[in-house]
């Protein structure tokens, strides 16, 4: 996550989105319909949004919930959420279409990504790699400060400027911590976007846009809160959950945007998952999507490529798992390779959405994996 460190009127329910179910499964809808309302009356943040994902896409959807607390518009389907940390997969997937391109290679070090900068010693073997997986050696508590973000959202450079002087100020100082122990690291993803854009010679935005999203039909993504007649996030204030402007300080600074700054549809999120689902979903090959699902050896935790991952027994094999918040949001998704599944739920807010999400992951995964 990056985050530095009501009661609702009941009924506001859209239809949900039924497509590509199996047969029996009616009752499954059902009982996650149920579970949507049981989850959200008990945790009520101001709207909550809720996925199940199968091999060809949104199999069950449904959404609770207001935009925007104290206004009447109800939050629906097809409106925008944003992700938080759930995008770092994403960053990852696009330098992996990268390699699969040849442009790029996953054991490049970080001195051949970044030849014009000065690097101290402590990065002199760490690789693009190490920054996917956090284990590059680097800590957010220093990396990161309030000032960094207070100086980051001021700065009127272009983006690509700004990431570069961020780069050669981070790598210019030693590690704060060992190469190849975990240490999350939303600085790490930031220094991965700024390699990416030196690697297509265009922002990671653009880049992103172009090499990841365009080629699986993903259009609604955008970067930054929300704008428009969408969802906005929220932030507590005494006992309660004010509304966030999203033209005013509602997210992360761009600096930040390939670590978790995206927003887009459920159904374009769906068809990011549905890489995990099909072994790449002719976008990336298999043994390149392998990759993204597998953890380095050693030292735990087991985190891959912008995914925590387990083995729990209803997913039949791996799991991979990640959350995603930027203190005014939360994300949650969980994918089951093997079975052809994955649940999301979002919510715009953290503090009772976070619990809500985590909920209601539980219980799709207990309905649709049974």
């Amino acid at each position: 996550m990056i985050i530095h460190r009501r009661r609702l009127l009941a009924g506001l329910a859209a239809t949900p989105v039924l497509t590509a179910l199996p047969a029996f499964a009616q009752d499954n809808a059902t009982q996650a319909d149920a579970a949507l309302d049981a989850t959200f009356a008990q945790h009520a943040p101001p709207a909550m949004i809720s996925a199940v994902v199968g091999r060809e896409g949104v199999v069950w959807s449904g959404v609770r919930g207001l935009r925007r607390t104290g206004q009447p518009d109800a939050a629906t389907t097809g409106d925008l959420w944003h992700l938080g940390s759930n995008g770092k997969a994403m960053t990852a997937a696009l330098y992996a279409r990268l390699v699969g391109q040849g442009r790029a290679r996953w054991d490049a070090p970080l001195s051949s990504l970044f030849p014009d900068l000065r690097l101290d010693p402590g990065y002199a073997e760490a690789t693009i790699d190490d920054l996917l997986r956090h284990r590059a050696g680097i800590d957010d508590r220093q990396a990161v400060t309030r000032e960094v973000l207070i100086a980051a959202h001021q700065d009127q450079r272009p983006i690509r400027e700004q990431r570069t002087a961020f780069a050669a100020d981070l790598l210019g100082k030693a590690p704060t911590g060992p190469r190849g122990a975990f240490a999350y690291s939303n600085a790490g993803y930031a220094l991965a976007g700024a390699a990416i854009e030196r690697i297509t010679d265009q922002p990671w935005e653009d880049a992103i846009r172009e090499h990841l999203f365009a080629p699986m039909g993903v259009t609604s993504v955008g970067f930054g809160a929300p704008l428009g007649d969408n969802p906005w996030g929220h932030r507590p204030m005494g006992e309660a959950l004010v509304a966030v402007d999203p033209a005013r300080g509602a997210d992360n600074p761009p600096l930040l945007g390939p670590a978790g700054r995206m927003h887009m549809t459920l159904a374009d999120y769906a068809r990011f998952l549905r890489l995990y689902l099909n072994d790449g979903d002719g976008q990336l090959s298999p043994a390149t999507t392998a990759r993204l699902m597998t953890p380095p050896e050693g030292a735990p935790p087991p985190y891959a490529y912008g995914w925590g991952t387990s083995t729990p027994p209803w997913a039949q094999g791996q799991a991979l798992a990640h959350e995603g918040s930027n203190t005014m949001w939360h994300a949650i998704a969980i994918v089951a390779p093997a079975r052809g599944l994955a649940v999301v739920s979002i919510a715009n807010d953290r503090v009772k959405g976070g619990p809500g999400n985590q909920a209601m992951a539980r219980a799709l995964t207990g309905i649709f994996a049974s």
